[in-house]
C-alpha cells in the first residue's frame, strides 16, 4: 500500500461533501489535483471507494470503512503534532466550533482573546441554524458547540457564556407607550418569526402560548438578519435577541415595545457531549473561559445594560 496522508485527507474531506468541486474549494487545491489523488488512493484498493451515478457521487460501504479509518489516523496525526509542539511550550493544534446564526454576535468576542494569545492554533467555525449544529453534536464532528437553549435529548456538558435577552420590537414608525403593555395586545399584531426549531422560535411560542396568544404569523424566515429587515421594512413585528440588534436601535430603525412579561432569557451556552475525551487545543480553551468569560461578557457587552426601553 502505498497511499499518503493527503491523499486520505482528500478522501475524507469527499465523504463530507459529495463533490470533487466542493472538496477542491475546501482544501484549496484545483479539480484535476482532487481528481488525481482521489484516483491514485482507489489505485490501492481492489473495491470501489465511491461510484458515480447520474453524476453524483456516492461513497460505496466499503469508502465508508475506509473514511472511518482515514479519521482515526488523521486524529492520531493530530495528536502527535499537539505532543511535539507540546514540548516547545507552544499550544497549537485545530479548535472545531459550531453556532447557531445568532451565536455569530457573540463568540468571536470569546474567541477572538484566545486565538491571540495562541497564534499556532487552528480555528474552524460554522455558523449554521440549529438543526446542523445539533447534528454535528450527535456526530462527534466539533469541539464545542454554542447554543442558546441546550438540546434536552442530549447527554451535554455546559459552559454559560452571557444572558441572552429577547425583546419584541417594531420598525421605526412604531409607535411607543410609555407603560409596558398587555400581551392579549399580541393577538392584534403580525407576528414574524423565526424557522422552525431556532432557538429564538421556541423561545417566542413558548412565551405566546404562556400568555394564551395564538400565534398569527404573517412570515417565516431562516435568519436573524432576514427577520431583522423584514421588521425594518413595516412588515410586522418579531421577538428577537438584543445582541443582535444593538446598531438598529441606535440608528432607530427598531425599536423595543415594552410589555409585561418581557424580556424574555435563555443563556449563551458553549456545549459538548459529555465524557467527551478533549485534545489539549480544546482543554486549553475550557479553561480560559472559565477565568475569561466574566471579563470578556463586561468588556464585550456591558453596554445591554444601557439599551432605553
Amino acid at each position: 500500500m502505498n497511499y499518503t496522508l493527503h491523499q486520505l485527507q482528500i478522501f475524507a474531506k469527499l465523504i463530507e461533501t459529495n463533490s470533487v468541486t466542493k472538496t477542491a474549494e475546501a482544501m484549496y487545491l484545483t479539480q484535476p489535483a482532487v481528481s488525481s489523488q482521489l484516483k491514485k488512493l482507489q489505485e490501492q484498493f481492489r473495491e470501489p471507494l465511491f461510484e458515480v451515478v447520474s453524476r453524483r457521487i456516492h461513497i460505496t460501504p466499503f469508502g465508508h470503512e475506509i473514511g472511518l479509518a482515514a479519521g482515526k489516523i488523521m486524529e492520531l496525526m493530530e495528536s502527535i503534532s499537539h505532543r511535539s509542539e507540546g514540548f516547545t511550550g507552544q499550544l497549537s493544534g485545530r479548535l472545531r466550533i459550531s453556532i447557531v446564526s445568532t451565536g455569530k454576535y457573540v463568540m468571536p468576542y470569546y474567541i477572538a482573546p484566545f486565538i491571540h494569545e495562541h497564534p499556532a492554533v487552528n480555528l474552524s467555525v460554522d455558523v449554521t441554524n440549529k438543526y446542523k449544529v445539533v447534528e454535528s453534536l450527535e456526530r462527534n464532528e466539533v469541539d464545542f458547540s454554542l447554543v442558546s437553549i441546550i438540546p434536552e435529548h442530549l447527554s451535554l456538558e455546559s459552559l454559560d457564556l452571557l444572558p441572552n435577552k429577547l425583546f419584541l420590537v417594531g420598525g421605526k414608525n412604531t409607535g411607543v407607550h410609555s407603560q409596558p403593555q398587555k400581551p392579549a395586545q399580541l393577538e392584534h399584531l403580525p407576528l414574524i418569526y423565526r424557522e422552525e426549531g431556532s432557538g429564538t422560535r421556541l423561545t417566542m411560542e413558548r412565551f405566546l402560548s404562556s400568555v394564551g396568544i395564538k400565534q398569527r404569523k404573517r412570515l417565516e424566515l431562516t435568519s436573524n438578519e432576514a427577520v431583522k429587515q423584514a421588521v425594518i421594512a413595516g412588515l410586522g413585528y418579531s421577538v428577537m435577541p438584543l445582541i443582535g440588534i444593538k446598531n438598529e436601535l441606535q440608528n432607530g430603525d427598531l425599536r423595543i415595545l415594552p410589555m409585561k412579561g418581557l424580556p424574555l432569557e435563555t443563556t449563551w451556552s458553549l456545549v459538548w457531549p459529555r465524557g467527551k475525551k478533549h485534545a489539549p487545543t480544546a482543554l486549553a480553551f475550557i479553561d480560559f473561559l472559565q477565568k475569561e468569560k466574566s471579563t470578556i461578557a463586561s468588556g464585550a457587552f456591558g453596554w445591554q445594560g444601557n439599551i432605553n426601553i
